[in-house]
């Protein structure tokens, strides 16, 4: 079965897919040294659908011969600088995306399959935080949405049982 979050064709919030001279600006323009490593492994982001971890972006960048301690600074570099995005689904597992807007992951909902533990972005689906429910004392630092269910794959009936 291929990999879900490589099936989407990478593009911007225009909908225009961002070459590697567009990249390596965007690394330079967030302070950052445009390294072969950086602009792979935003790459390597840029063109999933989902929030990859470590030892994804370790797999899909392994022609490239670069160390899993190389990626996990250069995941943690984009991280710092805003223009990647991390979070913890529940698992114990970080995963990282490209930031969007604001460099929140949180402006868009994660699906995850409770079955076969496949994450999915939903970025149409959205949610607004009322300020006038959250008390004046509480800072809101980040705000991360989860949907828990069957993904299609694991909810479809097995044709085996149906006999």
């Amino acid at each position: 079965m291929a990999d879900r979050s490589q099936r989407r064709a990478s593009a911007t919030s225009s909908g225009r897919p961002l070459d590697r001279s567009q990249i390596r600006d965007r690394i330079r323009a967030a302070g950052l040294r445009a390294t072969v490593g950086r602009i792979a492994t935003y790459e390597a982001l840029h063109h999933a659908s989902a929030p990859l971890t470590h030892a994804d972006v370790v797999d899909r960048l392994e022609a490239l011969g670069l160390d899993r301690a190389t990626v996990y600074r250069n995941l943690i570099d984009l991280t710092e600088v805003g223009l990647v995005a991390r979070s913890d689904l529940g698992d114990h597992a970080w995963r990282f995306e490209l930031s969007h807007g604001d460099g929140d992951a949180g402006d868009h909902v994660h699906f995850v399959c409770i079955d076969c533990g496949e994450v999915a972005c939903l970025p149409g689906v959205g949610l607004d935080v009322a300020s006038a429910v959250v008390p004046r004392a509480v800072s809101a630092q980040q705000v991360e949405v989860q949907l828990r269910g069957q993904c299609d794959d694991c909810a479809a009936p097995d044709p085996a049982e149906s006999v």
